[in-house]
């Protein structure tokens, strides 16, 4: 399968395409909600993933639910003890939390 991501309104999706049923397969990434698309052409899928979007904020609207963002500012990582001890000891050495250490190196690893 091959990855590539588009976006609407500030929300991601991931696209996959199964070449056994040869379809597009879209899903909304970065919230808790799931939101999932598909289609048989670019266009169909770009079509039903704006359709998806509208969709969720339309019934955030009619539930009186404030749409998710696609992102919180909250991160959950999961590390093996090593590398865990090992950003730790570079946070402490670099006099910093390992909460600042972390979102400096993301952010330059991000933008890099």
């Amino acid at each position: 399968m091959t990855n590539n991501t588009i976006s609407y309104k500030g929300y991601m999706a991931r696209i996959e395409f199964d070449p056994r049923d040869q379809i597009f397969i879209g899903r909304v990434l970065g919230l808790a909600d799931h939101i999932s698309f598909h289609g048989t052409s670019v266009a169909e899928l770009i079509s039903d993933f704006h359709a998806a979007i509208e969709n969720y904020l339309e019934d955030c609207s009619a539930t009186g639910r404030r749409p998710e963002k696609p992102a919180s500012g909250k991160v959950l990582l999961r590390v093996s003890p090593e590398v865990h001890a090992a950003a730790a000891i570079a946070a402490e050495a670099a006099g910093k939390s390992l909460n600042q250490w972390a979102a400096e190196a993301l952010e330059r690893a991000a933008n890099g």
